[in-house]
């Protein structure tokens, strides 16, 4: 399924919508968090087309997500330099997602300092090793191409790094690309689990340190590094870099850890 298909059926009315063929955007018996996003988040931008650039949002995956959803978008508050907005999916009667997301216009700066590089920089993606080309869950397989970001295989230090690009990128625009891919990659606390088993997030919040992010070939170093996890839960720190080695997108997201 094409993104083009994943987007077009959403209308600037929201309300009732279905999807044609959406077996290349599940992840199990839900469809894949990033699309799920870009869904909400293109139903705002529809809806209101006039909102500052986005800056932040909140996403909580409530329950599974299928074809025949129902599209809610409001605006919560819209001051002279901020727009805060929120939007749900419903799914069956129930809520499946709800997002909130913030948008700002530019201001003049009083602080400035850049993120700080990442240490052990992977090299370009080009001359990385493609990995996952027959395994992982079903949108991976048909929508994304992913690289090696780092050496280590198997258990190990909690972080999950890869090069990551979609396989066919099409009209999207900048900023639904990072949303579609921020949450590509499975939890960094996969690497530290006693045995295999099921993972889900349960919710992801980032921030955009960009309003226009560029990278060269559609290539994104993504990384999930679990930060903290017990009692079946692990706190994860998702980040994202362009080819140059510059912070584009720096987020948190929980996990529920199975099995």
């Amino acid at each position: 399924m094409s993104i083009a298909r994943l987007t077009d059926p959403v209308s600037a009315n929201g309300g009732r919508t279905r999807f044609e063929n959406l077996d290349h955007w599940m992840q199990g018996r839900t469809l894949y968090g990033g699309a799920s996003a870009l869904i909400a988040y293109t139903a705002v931008i529809r809806a209101f087309a006039d909102l500052p650039p986005l800056r932040s949002a909140q996403i909580a995956f409530v329950a599974p997500t299928g074809p025949e959803i129902e599209l809610k978008r409001e605006i919560v508050r819209q001051g002279r330099n901020v727009a805060q907005v929120r939007s749900e999916i419903w799914c069956e009667g129930q809520r499946t997602l709800t997002a909130f997301w913030l948008f700002g216009t530019e201001r003049e700066s009083n602080a400035e300092h850049a993120a700080a590089q990442l240490a052990d920089w992977p090299g370009p993606p080009e001359d990385a090793e493609i990995t996952m080309t027959d395994k992982g869950p079903a949108f991976i397989q048909n929508n994304f191409e992913l690289r090696r970001g780092q050496e280590l295989t198997g258990p190990g230090e909690p972080v999950v790094r890869r090069w990551a690009r979609l396989a066919e990128k099409e009209d999207l625009d900048p900023i639904s690309e990072l949303i579609l891919l921020g949450d590509v990659l499975p939890p960094g606390a996969m690497r530290a689990m006693k045995r295999q088993g099921p993972l889900s997030s349960i919710n992801w919040s980032f921030n955009l340190l960009t309003t226009s992010p560029e990278t060269r070939d559609g290539w994104w170093l993504s990384e999930n590094a679990s930060q903290h996890a017990a009692g079946g839960y692990s706190s994860e720190r998702l980040r994202l870099w362009n080819t140059d080695g510059k912070q584009v997108l720096d987020g948190m997201q929980c996990v529920a850890i199975f099995g």
